[in-house]
């Protein structure tokens, strides 16, 4: 028996939804990454993206446990000199809540050409699932 090895025009792409009100940070972001990379298929093949696309709903909901909204600092520099800013996680979830996860889910795809395009199928929305636009696509609910 041979093995199967999928083509990148053969990929079947789906879309999933997942609402983010009340889950954890990690727990979520390990969940979208496996969709993502297509790890829960039979046709996974690691040098192929065929993962499917995922649109969160509700980011700014997303919990995170213990003393992280204070103590896990987010990094940023601008490339001059003494230009390393940081903020904690409590201060990014009330600016900017959709980075928050998206960081979390980069971290665990991979750093490679293949890891930047997955995470292009990542759709994060800060607000209720309604007004997400992916109506048409007919995302299918995900119990994670």
């Amino acid at each position: 028996m041979r093995t199967y090895s999928a083509k990148p025009n053969e990929v079947d792409r789906g879309w999933f939804i997942v609402d983010a009100a009340g889950k954890t940070l990690g727990r979520t972001a390990s969940a979208i990454a496996k969709i993502l990379q297509g790890k829960e298929k039979p046709t996974y093949t690691p040098h192929v993206d065929t993962g499917d696309h995922v649109v969160v709903v509700n980011a700014e909901k997303i919990v995170l446990t213990g003393n992280k909204l204070d103590d896990k600092q987010y990094y940023r520099h601008s490339g001059w000199v003494g230009g390393l800013r940081s903020q904690s996680a409590r201060e990014m979830l009330a600016r900017r809540p959709a980075d928050v996860l998206r960081h979390a889910v980069r971290g665990m795809l991979p750093k490679t050409r293949l890891g930047r395009a997955m995470l292009r199928k990542l759709k994060i929305h800060a607000g209720p699932g309604p007004e997400h636009g992916y109506a048409a696509q007919k995302a299918e609910p995900l119990e994670l």
